[in-house]
């Protein structure tokens, strides 16, 4: 099913928002004026640096949502947020190593590279320790993953004093733990638009059976579905989706909370139908923060994760109560 097509026109009102916002406002004439080829300085710097800006914003933003639709399918929680089981937590220390520790290489890869490999490390570990108490169900992997993001996070604020020499680089590494979208190249820019789309094409051929798992185990089995299988397999899906979404955007929380909810709202529950649109309504909350992390205070910039904070931990709490009075 394709997604909606106000949807569409949500994601183009929020990009443009976003593309105009900043310590210099630029109107839509002035965006369709770089995208033509103005040679001024000001439209140099609209397609050079804000306009790739916004896109990568709105591709975060969709890694995010989509990953909080995977994990809120597997655990059959709509209180599961993709930070929940690790995958960020190992991502971050991988993107710590990354920015602290020379190690030769061009650091946009570094950061990449380490940052999936945190990811997925974290992810096997919450899977091992499932495996080693008994318990591969959903319940039991979701305690097991708070319990590892805690002593990640332990082991990230560690490193940070350990590493850090110096007070320049301890700042770049907590503005990127607080959330911030990296401006790449129109290069790079592709490079994360190919990993987008083969993380999609990942996540829509676990529809059916996230659909399975939400009618239990015994009706999923009866239909053809190993759970634990299944839920492995989904679990490690959605930790690549998170890893590539940290090494770009650094620790953005709530988004894959909020995103899923929305989605349910406007679509309803059948996964082939609300990945993409969670991955939508992901890419329009990350353009829209965006937009304002970068206006509200000039010229400083708001870190990104404490605008989605302060969006979505009332959301949080809203869906909270509703569950609890349910």
């Amino acid at each position: 099913m394709k997604p909606p097509l106000g949807l569409a026109a949500v994601i183009v009102v929020s990009a443009v928002l976003s593309a105009s916002a900043g310590h210099d406002w630029a109107t839509p004439a002035d965006l369709l004026r770089a995208l033509a080829g103005e040679e001024s300085l000001r439209s140099r710097l609209l397609l050079e640096w804000r306009l790739p800006r916004v896109l990568a914003a709105g591709l975060v933003g969709a890694l995010l949502g989509l990953g909080g639709a995977i994990f809120q399918g597997v655990f059959r929680n709509p209180l599961a947020e993709p930070y929940l089981l690790g995958s960020a937590g190992g991502a971050a220390i991988g993107a710590t190593v990354a920015l602290l520790v020379p190690l030769g290489v061009p650091s946009g890869y570094a950061l990449a590279l380490l940052s999936f490999g945190g990811a997925w490390g974290a992810t096997a570990l919450v899977l091992a320790v499932g495996r080693l108490a008994g318990t591969i169900d959903a319940a039991g992997l979701l305690l097991a993953g708070i319990a590892v993001a805690a002593v990640l996070g332990a082991v990230r604020s560690f490193l940070m004093l350990a590493l850090s020499d110096e007070t320049v680089s301890l700042q770049i590494v907590l503005s990127w733990t607080l959330g911030g979208i990296q401006t790449p190249g129109w290069t790079g820019l592709a490079v994360l638009a190919g990993l987008v789309s083969a993380c999609m094409l990942l996540a829509m051929r676990l529809a059916r059976g996230l659909d399975l798992l939400g009618l239990g185990d015994e009706v999923a089995h009866g239909f053809g579905l190993d759970p634990g299988r299944f839920v492995g397999i989904a679990v490690l899906v959605g930790a690549a989706v998170v890893a590539v979404a940290v090494s770009y955007g650094g620790l953005v929380a709530f988004v894959g909370l909020i995103a899923p909810h929305i989605g349910r709202w406007w679509v309803g529950p059948r996964h082939r139908a609300l990945l993409p649109v969670s991955a939508g309504i992901g890419a329009a909350l990350v353009l829209v923060c965006d937009g304002v992390a970068r206006a509200a205070l000039p010229p400083a910039e708001v870190p990104l994760g404490l605008i989605t904070a302060a969006l979505g931990g009332p959301f949080f709490l809203l869906v909270l109560v509703r569950r609890l009075r349910a």
